[in-house]
This record gives C-alpha cells, sequence and structure tokens, in this order.
C-alpha cells in the first residue's frame, strides 16, 4: 500500500480509503469486521462512515459495526485514521425533524459528534466532516463549535464532503481570520464519467491545502464493466446507473470504455480507481467493497501503472472540462 499526506497536515493515509456505507444495509455485520480486517492487513489505514449510514430506521448502524469492530482490540483503533460526518437527520426516513437536531448549528455539531462517539466506541473522532454545506449558519458559528472540539480532544481535523469551490475558499478564509485550522480535506464526486469537479472544487481544494477524496469513483458501478457484466448475467445495472445506462449515448461510451480496456487486458474498475490516482490534489478515492473480491480487486488498482497512451485514450472517451476559468471563461 502507498500512503500520502492528507492535504497539508502532517497526517499519512492510505491511496485508498475504505468506504463503510454498505456495512449493515448489505453486509451483515460479520462480514463487515472481516472487510476491516482484510482491509488492514493490505495496508489500508483511512476508514470513511458517516452518522446517517445504516439508513432508514437504522441510521447510526455503520458506526455501531464498525465500534464493535475496535471492541475486538489488537490495536485496531490505534491503526485506524477515523473519518466521519456531521449533517443529516438521524431520525427515521420520512418522519419529523426536531429542530436544531440535524445541520451544522453548533447545538447539533455538539450533540452529533458525541452520539457518534458513543456509536463507535472510542474517545475521539480523527477527520469529522460536514456531510454538505449549510446554508442557515454562518461558518464562526461552525469553527466555533469545532475549535472547541478539538480543544476537548474529540476531534482533530475537520473536513468537507459536497461543498463548492466557493465555499471551500469562504470556510478557510473564515478559519484562518479565527486562528482554527480549516478544512484539510474535501469529499467530492469525481471519476472518469464525472469530471466536474475539476472546473472549481479541485483547484479550490489544491489552493487551500485541502486532500480531495473522490466518492462514487466508478459512478454507480458504470465504471466497473457493466456492459460485460450485464452480458455474462452477472449483474445487471439498477436504479440510477440502469436510466444513465438506458441513454444510447452513455451506452456508446461505455462500450467504448470497455473494449479500450479489453484491448490493453485491464479490468474497468481497477483503471478506474488506478486513473483517480494519477489525478492531480487527489489523496485516494473511496472504496465500498460489499465483498473481500471487491476488495482485492480495489488493492490491486493502486499497484497498476497506466501508460499514457492509455490515459490519452480515457481522455479521448471520457473528456474533461479543461483547465479553470478557461474552461467556463471562452
Amino acid at each position: 500500500m502507498e500512503y500520502t499526506q492528507l492535504g497539508r497536515t502532517g497526517l499519512k493515509v492510505s491511496r485508498l480509503v475504505l468506504g463503510t456505507m454498505n456495512f449493515g444495509p448489505q453486509t451483515d455485520e460479520t462480514d463487515s469486521h472481516t472487510i476491516m480486517d482484510a482491509a488492514l492487513d493490505a495496508g489500508i489505514n483511512f476508514f470513511d462512515t458517516a452518522n446517517v449510514y445504516g439508513w432508514g430506521e437504522n441510521k447510526g448502524r455503520t458506526e455501531q459495526i464498525i465500534g464493535s469492530w475496535f471492541a475486538k482490540g489488537g490495536g485496531r483503533r490505534d491503526k485506524v485514521v477515523l473519518a466521519t460526518k456531521v449533517y443529516g437527520n438521524m431520525g427515521a426516513d420520512g418522519g419529523p425533524v426536531w429542530p436544531n437536531h440535524d445541520k451544522l448549528s453548533a447545538l447539533n455539531i455538539r450533540r452529533a459528534v458525541d452520539a457518534s462517539l458513543q456509536r463507535l466506541g472510542t474517545d475521539h473522532i480523527d477527520v469529522y466532516q460536514f456531510h454538505h454545506i449549510d446554508r442557515a449558519t454562518p461558518f464562526d458559528e461552525i469553527w466555533q463549535a469545532i475549535d472547541v472540539l478539538v480543544q476537548q480532544g474529540k476531534i482533530l481535523y475537520a473536513g468537507s464532503s459536497n461543498f463548492p469551490g466557493y465555499k471551500i475558499a469562504q470556510a478557510n478564509e473564515i478559519a484562518a481570520r479565527r486562528g482554527s485550522l480549516g478544512l484539510v480535506s474535501e469529499q467530492c464526486l469525481y471519476n472518469l464519467f464525472e469530471r466536474r469537479a475539476e472546473m472549481e472544487v479541485i483547484p479550490a481544494a489544491q489552493e487551500y491545502g485541502l486532500g480531495v477524496i473522490p466518492w462514487s469513483p466508478l459512478h454507480g458501478g458504470l465504471l466497473g464493466g457493466v456492459i460485460r457484466k450485464e452480458g455474462e448475467g452477472s449483474r445487471r445495472a439498477s436504479g440510477r446507473s440502469a436510466e444513465t445506462l438506458a441513454d444510447p449515448a452513455v451506452r456508446a461510451r461505455l462500450q467504448s470504455y470497455e473494449d479500450l480496456l479489453d484491448k490493453h487486458g485491464l479490468e474497468p474498475g481497477e483503471v478506474a480507481l488506478a486513473w483517480l490516482l494519477t489525478r492531480p490534489g487527489v489523496t485516494g478515492p473511496i472504496v465500498g467493497p460489499r465483498t473481500l473480491t471487491q476488495l482485492e480487486s480495489a488493492v490491486r488498482a493502486v499497484e497498476l501503472e497506466l501508460s499514457e497512451d492509455l490515459l490519452t485514450g480515457l481522455d479521448e472517451i471520457f473528456p474533461g472540462p479543461g483547465p479553470s476559468p478557461e474552461a467556463f471563461a471562452w
């Protein structure tokens, strides 16, 4: 496994991030523990979760599964850089939202971090991430709450998720005025198929020293060889991915992608991850394995070297927006 600094911090993290969103809803506790053990064995030390994972009536369940794994001992907690998130309502989906029980008020941040610590069975969170922007809460209030948590030893760093570039800038300018460290990472939707982050988010993250942590690196499975799997009858796209794949233009691009990788004898999912590892500013993509086999495939991507010829071919199929601001200025 390769390691890098998380943004401008001294924190060393693996170039793959273990995403845990499937733990609970799709992968039971025993198998989740097996995957986390295998991830550590492979050298992955950066684990990502969120207080709402588990979903529906089971929000918080994923953090509990991680907590029960930490409780097994063996240095598990000490080896892991643990990241979780705050913003969402923790009540049952569709139910009423009690005032101050979601988003980023100082009151909810205080409440949410204590609840996450209890579920995770730990005394601190390494990277506490804002799951979304809060248009109603000023950053002065947010940073006041975060500074208190840092002083209490409950969190070490703060990160963002799904922030536009201007909010990254705003958050860190206000933090700097307060003498606070500010955001050290940004989780954003970024993959071969979806490259809009290159317009503003990634330049802002680089300018302010944030590590970029792409989520959905396979774009809901579409970059994982979905057409081949469909032909083999091993798996069919569903939900939003199926709707996207129904577009003839999209299907043609994905077929060209899979044909290109067939020529090089490479696996689509591994190439999609390896491509992200070549991108400027990227710390490491989040992989969310449901099985050990999927984890093993992701680990192989770290050692995969993509030729210039292949990178050029990928750009031709999935062209990026170009440098900012030229891409939208003229």
